[in-house]
């Protein structure tokens, strides 16, 4: 069963096989209600949405086949020869439903004059002047102040640029550090040491531990190991939610995940940090899936130090850099691993030994990638006058709505979610686990339904409110009920792994 053909902007929902056509209608209705109650639904024309092929049409989206017009839901009208436009028959094309956000936010729609004008001005006729004239050099942390107050920081301990996984890196082994430093960074000399001042009795245990969650993206893992040998430290692996209770005297540090880059589950990081400190441990977040996604309060819960990527929640863009939070009494003691001229106190001096800057200037390593921070700061735009509050709430609205829908749809027992059904344990992705995952996933793209597939069962939904609408939720869960029902009349295929876009987090 395909997507029915309509001359509407909205298509009337086609029948579920075995789901009443009232039920189905009933869904939809309601989620058009709520959309048009939805305070947050006009910030989708921030967005660069492309048109899906018009319905009906997935042969031409498979083989790139057709000509002829095709007139989006926002009633642009492009004429022309090009992948998936269908053939010439003037139907409307049905919006795409993206819930892969999670993975790569889509484009803010003003992104592309902006980058324009930063390659044709600032690099084009300003050139070298840019650095100062068009505040270049100062770019890591203007746009780290920008992103501060999504992630509950205030100004001054976040700085933009490296990749994620060089921002873990120089994290974990700073934190080490100064847990092995003491509370007075004076601590005893040698791997391990901690002032004894911070235990009864004046002990002095060797700090030599880093605690990793067990379920983490492997690349945090990786990464921890290797600042385990710099520093001396050994690993262990714990449960997530086992972590709390991990710390000992001597543990050094901890490195841990928001939300379950898999699942979608969302870990206790008050009470997670709380455990740390009380340990005399230092402990570093990866914020990836929850920054721009839902309130994290990295002041108000005393965080240390945390990493977390813009491409996502943040829709910086492909590769765009990550950023870096150093709380602010901790940023003198902060000892990067990867010292650079850009973090240098002086940094136009050129002196053969260094120096750190003061802030979180420390963070920064070598030359800023200007066209990324820039593209990701004009990406920031599309958060003036936006609240993280309401994008929590309007997110669990939505993975709500769309588990109602997929309970109403889907056959019992055909999917099963293991993303957590209580709010305080969930981010903002849904993850069902199904047999045939690869080429479901597949089916849905297709159909213009966006998702990913995590090996070796696991589809993934990202729920992002800037952009993503109940009608978009309602429709998901149809289509995949639509793509489940016919591989059921069909015998399965093998399926050895398969993913809607490039292996990621």
């Amino acid at each position: 069963m395909s997507e029915p053909v309509t001359h509407h902007s909205k298509p009337v929902p086609a029948p579920v096989p075995g789901l009443p056509a009232d039920r189905a209608a009933g869904l939809a209705a309601r989620a058009a209600r709520l959309d048009a109650a939805d305070p947050l639904a006009k910030l989708r024309d921030r967005f660069v949405l492309e048109s899906a092929p018009a319905a009906g049409d997935t042969a031409a989206a498979r083989t790139g086949t057709g000509t002829g017009t095709e007139t989006n839901t926002n009633t642009n009208t492009n004429t022309g020869t090009g992948t998936g436009t269908g053939p010439g028959t003037g139907r409307t094309a049905v919006a795409p439903v993206y819930l892969d956000g999670n993975s790569l936010g889509a484009l803010p729609a003003h992104v592309p004059d902006v980058l324009a004008e930063v390659v044709g001005h600032q690099w084009g006729r300003l050139r070298i002047r840019s650095w100062e004239e068009s505040g270049w050099w100062s770019a890591p942390e203007r746009i780290g102040d920008r992103i501060a107050p999504l992630v509950g920081a205030a100004p001054g301990q976040v700085v933009v640029g490296d990749s994620t996984s060089v921002n873990v890196f120089k994290a974990v082994v700073a934190a080490v550090r100064i847990a092995q430093q003491g509370p007075s960074g004076a601590g005893p000399a040698g791997p391990g040491g901690i002032g004894a001042e911070s235990f009864p009795g004046g002990s002095v245990p060797l700090r030599d531990e880093i605690l990793v969650d067990a379920a983490t993206f492997p690349t945090d893992g990786y990464i921890a190991e290797s600042a385990a040998r710099m520093t001396g430290c050994r690993i262990r692996a714990v449960p997530p939610g086992g972590m709390a209770a991990a710390f000992g005297p001597r543990t050094a540090a901890a490195l841990a995940n928001h939300v379950d880059y898999r699942t979608g589950r969302l870990h206790d990081l008050p009470g997670v940090t709380a455990a740390a400190h009380a340990a005399g441990a230092v402990v570093v977040w990866d914020l990836c899936h929850s920054a721009g996604a839902l309130p994290v309060g990295l002041d108000e819960h005393g965080v240390d130090l945390a990493v977390g990527c813009t491409y996502k929640y943040l829709n910086g863009g492909p590769g765009s850099p990550a950023f870096l939070y150093v709380r602010r009494d901790l940023q003198p003691r902060f000892d990067s691993p990867l010292p650079g001229w850009n973090s240098h106190a002086d940094p136009f001096g050129m002196a053969p030994s260094y120096t750190a800057a003061d802030g979180a200037a420390r963070g920064r390593v070598g030359t800023p990638d200007i066209l990324s921070l820039l593209a990701l700061e004009a990406a920031l735009d599309v958060w003036d006058g936006v609240s993280v509050e309401d994008v929590r709430a309007e997110s669990l609205a939505l993975t709500d709505f769309f588990l109602e829908c997929v309970a109403a749809y889907v056959p019992e027992g055909r999917v099963e979610s293991v993303t957590p059904a209580a709010h305080a344990e969930r981010g903002s992705q849904i993850a069902l686990r199904c047999p045939d995952a690869g080429e479901v996933m597949r089916e849905l793209v297709a159909r213009g339904v966006v998702g990913d597939f995590r090996r070796p069962d696991v589809l993934r939904f990202g729920f992002t409110p800037l952009y993503v609408g109940f009608a978009d939720t309602e429709r998901a869960a149809r289509v995949l009920a639509d793509v489940l029902a016919e591989h059921e009349r069909r015998a399965p295929a093998a399926e050895p792994g398969a993913s809607a876009g490039p292996a990621g987090d």
